[in-house]
């Protein structure tokens, strides 16, 4: 399983996947963002899925990147989608002959040149696509029933990157703690709007073991501090 979350907010996009790779009994790590960085183009694909469908349709996009150029990123999520079908046509019966169902979800953000602002778009299996607007600043691929509380709960269009950052990494900690299949390392990338660069930096356990403490002890600690005078009424019913 996969941990993929892509943030947007006004000032910028985040994006944090995890590297955990299971294969029957082996586990592996491996980047799952593929990033593609130009004059007045940046780009970032996240994907959660069977892996041989994930680097089949990567290699096809790469080669039709090596002949065109898209000036809008809906173009190049269009190009993706239209690679994940000829996946599809190509390995679909055979993946499920052998009892492995065709899947791969998409997050795809960045920012090419002819684009007013930065874009996040969640890409399906089937090739089509939603664009993710300010409404609704974050989608999350893989296992995302765990982390999804502390965004729901914290993140707005207007908040900084740094905090949303903050809430990604608390969302991904959630999800590992609750999940065998997803772990460190991490992989962020960072785009500020209207800038053309992505920024990447790896994370791994060590370096996040204080605020993964720090936050399990102040969620203990808020949980204590909860006004109690609302049990007394079910509470006072015990026997004595």
């Amino acid at each position: 399983m996969t941990y993929c979350l892509g943030i947007k907010v006004k000032e910028g996009l985040i994006a944090i996947s995890d590297t955990r790779v299971t294969t029957g009994t082996d586990i592996a790590i491996k980047k799952k963002i593929s990033i593609l960085q130009k004059e007045n183009a940046s780009m970032f694909i996240m994907t959660s899925g069977l892996r041989s469908v994930r680097d089949k349709a990567i290699v096809y996009f790469d080669e039709i990147l090596e002949t065109s150029e898209f000036n809008k990123l809906y173009q190049a999520v269009n190009a993706f989608g239209k690679q994940v079908r000829r996946v599809a046509e190509e390995d679909r019966a055979t993946l499920e002959k052998a009892g492995f169902r065709f899947d791969l979800n998409t997050i795809i953000g960045g920012q090419l040149k002819d684009d007013e602002e930065h874009k996040l778009f969640l890409l399906y299996p089937e090739g089509n696509w939603v664009e993710l607007g300010l409404g609704a600043p974050f989608v999350v691929i893989g296992n995302s029933g765990h982390g999804k509380a502390i965004l729901n709960r914290t993140l707005e269009e207007d908040s900084d990157m740094k905090l949303a950052l903050k809430a990604g990494f608390l969302s991904f900690d959630s999800t590992r703690v609750s999940s065998n299949n997803v772990d460190f390392p991490i992989d962020v990338v960072l785009y500020k709007k209207g800038s053309f660069q992505l920024v990447e930096q790896r994370y791994t356990q060590r370096d996040m073991a204080d605020i993964s403490a720090q936050w399990d002890n102040e969620l203990k600690d808020a949980l204590v501090n909860i006004p109690g005078e609302w049990m007394d009424k079910v509470f006072d019913k015990l026997p004595k």
